[in-house]
């Protein structure tokens, strides 16, 4: 039987001036993503505060309109001590 010799690999090292994308973008290009970026953040923001306040005028309403037996339920206090 040969024994099999495993040749080490050499592992790739990191070179300083390794080219990245960011490098490699047209820096026109690469403003025009962040100007996109930002107005997608603050579409975002304005769409979950919109959906806090429509929850929010929810939970009012459904307060607003609950029957003498709804809050009579919710209350705390024992009503049958004071028959």
């Amino acid at each position: 039987m040969r024994k099999k010799h495993n040749k080490p690999t050499a592992k790739p090292k990191k070179d300083e001036s390794a080219v990245t994308l960011k490098d490699r973008i047209n820096p026109s290009l690469l403003k025009q993503l962040t100007e996109q970026k930002e107005q997608l953040r603050a579409e975002e923001e304005k769409r979950l505060e919109a959906e806090e306040q429509r929850k929010r005028e929810e939970r009012r309403l459904k307060e607003k309109n609950k029957s003498f037996e709804e809050l009579l339920n919710e209350s705390g206090m024992n009503w049958k001590e004071f028959k």
